[in-house]
């Protein structure tokens, strides 16, 4: 089953396996999200929880216990209860259940919620901890756009324009994890022009995160901007040939290379007190205007 919302401006679909929005429309009907081809990848836009990327040998620590847990964690292969839904706005509910304990030992609620308005379409996820021990967690968003979209500029000359400068090195996973070595971040004057080179060795990680807001598209045409205000890490990522591009706001990542402390410990996680929730959020506003126009609107203002 799934919900659909829209606006004048944009339509979104959404499914209740996962809570995982798998369709996103402009106003005049052009497919923005990835259609899910199994020949690259199954995922249009999984959520991240209770980890981001892969945890080493595939297992926490917690209190001296160890405790399987899948790459990207559970809430993408897991039903969520539709909450509410109406004309523009839906809301998807996971709680733990004995199936979650045993691979994440916390009482949890996770609450999901689309809301659509004019153009921009905001994804909050909600996190509450319903147990009595603080409870580490990290969360992501990993929404796939299509590369190229559909406004007729070619694969190769789209680029996604960072709100800030991002001089600092970015790393690589190595099986998985985090690589310990890092390179020179491939980000020139605010743009990383996009090409499928830069993937070869998977995806690149921004763990020294500058910017809070990406924009995407080509020179001319339409584009999308990402704002993830509170999300301090970023993943970009695709498959070499594919038709997406990844555009990833996390609140941690990987188990860096070597990692062997408690959960609770690992680079990126968050602590919510008990009764306490922590709130994660993504935007994406659809524009009509291309990069090349908002390079040149940017430019003025920056001057």
């Amino acid at each position: 089953m799934s919900v659909t919302i829209s606006s004048p401006r944009m339509q979104a679909q959404v499914s209740e396996n996962g809570a995982e929005l798998i369709r996103l429309q402009d106003k005049e009907g052009r497919d923005l999200l990835w259609d899910g081809n199994p020949a690259f990848w199954t995922g249009r836009s999984p959520l991240l929880f209770p980890v981001v990327g892969r945890v080493r040998n595939d297992r926490i620590q917690v209190a001296g216990s160890e405790y399987a847990l899948p790459k990207h964690g559970f809430a993408r292969i897991s039903r969520f209860e539709p909450v509410e839904a109406d004309s523009s706005l839906c809301r998807f509910r996971l709680s733990s259940s004995e199936a979650t304990l045993k691979q994440y030992p916390f009482p949890f609620q996770l609450d999901v919620s689309y809301g659509i308005e004019d153009a921009t379409l905001t994804i909050t996820a909600s996190v509450t901890n319903t147990g009595s021990a603080i409870m580490p967690v990290s969360f992501g968003f990993h929404p796939a756009f299509r590369w190229p979209l559909p406004y007729g500029a070619p694969r190769d000359v789209h680029a996604i324009r960072f709100e800030r400068d991002e001089p600092a090195p970015i790393r690589r996973p190595v099986d998985g994890l985090i690589g310990h070595d890092a390179e020179a971040s491939p980000v020139q004057a605010r743009v990383l022009s996009l090409r499928d080179d830069l993937f070869e060795t998977d995806a690149l990680v921004f763990d020294r995160l500058e910017s809070r807001s990406v924009t995407y598209g080509a020179p001319d045409g339409g584009s999308i901007r990402v704002d993830f205000p509170d999300m301090p890490h970023l993943g970009i990522w695709t498959k070499p040939g594919a038709g997406y591009i990844c555009i990833e706001p996390w609140q941690g990542h990987a188990d860096p290379e070597g990692f062997e402390g408690e959960f609770a410990t690992k680079p990126g996680v968050v602590l919510v007190q008990p009764s306490d929730t922590r709130s994660f959020e993504m935007t994406i506003t659809v524009s009509s205007a291309g990069l090349g126009e908002i390079y040149r609107k940017a430019w003025f203002v920056e001057v």
